[in-house]
């Protein structure tokens, strides 16, 4: 890997374009370095991740919305396969449908560093420029392996939440980096696309603060969208504001630490393979990524505890991240609202905890309905758990090196008449370095549980198969599934819309 300095230039300075951080990104992009073995399996592994929760969420409201918007692009002979159905439909809206799908439940891949992340929300646009273009199932895994490097790579060196800047702004320079590598276009193409799609795709954290809405769904559908249309244009010669990053105006001087800042981006060197994806975990429960070891801690620490009534306090000791965007430190009374949407509760660790802590599991419908958030006891226990940054998690939390690295904390209960019960857990049981590390049979567990009742079992075995030999897929409508009309009229009612 290469650290590459990244700092803003004035506009009168002699800043060639080949040293703009989108060019050398696109550089990457471009190299036709073969994908490992051990990369092309993980890769293998989130397709069938992002297919299981796509499953789980396809007849939700937003879902069901974005499916409806995509339906509404037909297209014949040259399109994109929309999960669920038959048919293909125009490729930005067929990524705008089927990322929303992965998205939804909160319940793919994740990393975290500087930034947070899903890189598994890559997948949707590259296959749906995949199936566009006709390009192979071994062009799809050199386009994923990209988006999934780069991605990675920014988040490792570029905080965007410090300035309350979603996520996402990651995401478009990727999965823009990603389609490149996947049509095979050469490296100016690519810098200019990763240039429109950043400049698409910067919007603020409001997604994911306060009263949290479906757009936190639709935001990364969004940004894919728009890395295929930027794909798009600078195929048919158009460019892009730049230096998008460097610029005096650009998004380093004025969205982020500011003209005198400089960032520190690693990126492969020629020849060397992306291996992005290995450092990159996915989920076992529906939930933000650091409520997956605190259920965990919570399951286990449950054995403890004969009568929950007799809990007086729950502080759980954890990172600035967890305390401040997902604890008591967001200063969100959203966060302890029983009547609070889904997407909020699932950024409320207080109340993950106190569910987990009663139920001993978690489940991606069951854990989040407005019957179970407004039981008495649960309310009363949820509002009885607080939290606070611990700087030894923090540091745990940004450690580049893996064997220190974690996304855990400690759990201190107190009970009424004093005593006090107190664990803590590093890493999630799923997590490479966990306790019941996800492998290959449990990534089609978690597909065939998702699917269950939703994909019928003949339809379930065609995917699993298609999506186990993608190196040697020639057609790639076959990593869609799709479902009965039964399944689909289960979708709720929305009113029509423009389009």
């Amino acid at each position: 890997m290469i650290d590459h300095t990244v700092r803003t230039h004035r506009s009168a300075e002699d800043f060639p374009y080949e040293e703009h951080l989108a060019y050398k990104i696109a550089r990457v992009a471009a190299d036709p370095v073969a994908v490992p073995a051990e990369t092309t399996e993980m890769i293998i592994n989130r397709i069938i991740d992002n297919a299981s929760v796509a499953a789980a969420s396809l007849t939700r409201r937003p879902v069901t919305v974005a499916r409806r918007q995509a339906q509404a692009h037909p297209v014949e002979g040259k399109g994109a396969t929309v999960f669920g159905t038959h048919g293909l439909f125009s490729a930005e809206w067929a990524a705008w449908a089927n990322g929303t799908a992965v998205r939804e439940l909160d319940f793919h891949d994740t990393f975290l560093a500087e930034e947070y992340s899903h890189p598994g929300d890559n997948i949707p646009a590259i296959l749906a420029a995949a199936q566009t273009s006709g390009a192979t199932g071994a062009d799809l895994v050199r386009g994923i392996a990209t988006g999934y490097e780069i991605q990675v790579d920014l988040v490792r060196g570029m905080s965007l939440h410090k300035h309350k800047i979603d996520h996402v702004a990651h995401l478009g320079p990727s999965a823009a980096a990603g389609i490149g590598t996947l049509l095979h276009l050469d490296v100016d193409t690519i810098y200019q696309a990763i240039g429109q799609a950043l400049h698409t795709t910067t919007a603020t954290r409001q997604s994911r603060k306060g009263a949290i809405s479906s757009w936190k769904a639709f935001a990364p559908a969004f940004a894919g969208k728009m890395a295929i249309e930027a794909i798009d244009r600078t195929m048919r010669g158009e460019g892009a504001p730049a230096p998008i990053w460097e610029g005096e105006d650009g998004v380093i001087a004025w969205l982020l630490d500011g003209p005198d800042a400089s960032y520190t981006i690693p990126l492969p060197a020629e020849g060397e393979p992306k291996h992005a994806i290995l450092d990159t975990f996915t989920k076992e429960h529906s939930a933000e990524y650091q409520a997956q070891a605190i259920i965990d801690l919570a399951r286990r620490m449950r054995e403890q505890i004969d009568d929950f009534s007799q809990i007086d306090s729950i502080v759980l000791h954890t990172s600035h991240h967890t305390h401040y965007v997902i604890g008591t430190g967001a200063n969100d009374p959203q966060k302890m609202d029983p009547h609070a949407s889904r997407e909020t509760l699932d950024h409320s660790i207080m109340y993950i905890f106190a569910v987990a802590l009663e139920d001993g599991t978690w489940h991606h419908e069951r854990s989040y309905a407005p019957e179970r958030a407004n039981r008495p006891e649960t309310v009363e226990l949820w509002h009885k758990i607080s939290t606070v940054e611990d700087p030894a998690w923090t540091k745990r939390y940004l450690s580049t090196d893996p064997d220190e690295k974690a996304f855990g904390g400690r759990a201190v209960i107190t009970l009424k008449d004093g005593t006090e019960i107190v664990d803590e857990i590093a890493l999630a049981d799923a997590h490479p370095g966990g306790a019941r590390p996800f492998a290959r049979e449990q990534y089609i567990a978690k597909f065939r549980e998702l699917a269950e009742g939703i994909i019928d079992d003949a339809e379930q075995d065609r995917f699993l198969e298609a999506a186990q030999n993608v190196e040697n897929l020639t057609n790639l409508t076959e990593l869609n599934f799709t479902v009965s009309e039964d399944v689909l009229h289960r979708a709720p009612e929305t009113p029509e819309g423009l389009l």
